[in-house]
């Protein structure tokens, strides 16, 4: 169902703007925290225009990231001639790791006891 839920637009567009700092760094805030974030950056966008329950949305978020991952080392950038430097060979990747599966799942983690947390708290007021 289609909807639009202005409190994870504005989580979204404040993951964003982490994102594109994480982006002009290296190592592991770029590569490993980056990662996590962007699983919860996916999860408050769709959330922003979609309605959708919270377990289904963060399962279809952090499979889709395992998708991304996998077709980064299958090398889909090199198999469609898409430059690592283009703006499409940066969103898909080029190269496949373990610890990014570890991350988009710690992601999917956090939103599942965030959402717990919140939960929690909304009952207590």
């Amino acid at each position: 169902m289609i909807h639009f839920n202005f409190k994870s637009f504005i989580l979204a567009i404040m993951l964003l703007i982490i994102e594109f700092a994480i982006a002009n760094t290296s190592g592991f805030l770029r590569h490993t925290f980056g990662d996590y974030l962007v699983v919860i950056l996916l999860f408050f966008l769709i959330k922003s225009f979609i309605k959708v329950k919270t377990k289904k949305l963060i399962l279809y978020v952090v499979l889709f990231s395992y998708l991304v991952e996998i077709l980064q080392g299958i090398e889909l950038t090199k198999l469609l001639g898409i430059a690592k430097d283009s703006t499409a060979g940066i969103v898909i990747g080029n190269t496949f790791s373990y610890v990014d599966l570890i991350a988009y799942s710690l992601g999917g983690l956090t939103i599942y006891f965030g959402d717990i947390i919140y939960k929690k708290q909304l009952k207590l007021i």
